[in-house]
């Protein structure tokens, strides 16, 4: 069994104000990851609001390569100013470490696009339907 480890930037562990309300859980969607959503280059901001292209735009800058470092896929699923909701796929799923990546990388990014949203983070092989991957950028 491989060991990934996970990466975070230096200051990123809460250092924003308050923490959103997190829900870590596995899911089992309606795709699998080989059918893999559209991913944010496939899929044009006029077909997202601007608060989940601004959310999506983040998420690849500095997320989704650190993710895809580690052999994961990282999917939004939905985003408003209330709820957001993120989908690791790949060896992310079941994956202890997935808790770090959501402390480390998520809650931070998440808070500095929206910063009231509560976050919930699903893990598994099969992937959300209506669920858009997010591509490093």
């Amino acid at each position: 069994m491989e060991k990934h480890q996970h990466h975070a930037a230096d200051g990123a562990d809460g250092a924003l104000g308050s923490q959103p309300k997190i829900a870590l859980e596995v899911q089992d969607g309606s795709r699998s990851a080989g059918q893999a959503g559209q991913s944010v280059s496939e899929k044009s901001e006029k077909k997202v609001g601007p608060l989940a292209a601004e959310l999506m735009k983040a998420l690849s800058e500095y997320v989704a390569a650190l993710v895809k470092a580690d052999g994961g896929e990282l999917y939004v699923v939905s985003a408003s100013q209330d709820d957001v909701h993120v989908h690791l796929a790949g060896t992310c799923a079941g994956c202890p470490g997935a808790t770090m990546t959501r402390e480390r990388l998520l809650e931070p990014t998440v808070r500095g696009v929206i910063p009231k949203a509560t976050l919930k983070v699903t893990t598994g092989w099969r992937i959300p339907e209506g669920a858009t991957r997010v591509d490093p950028s």
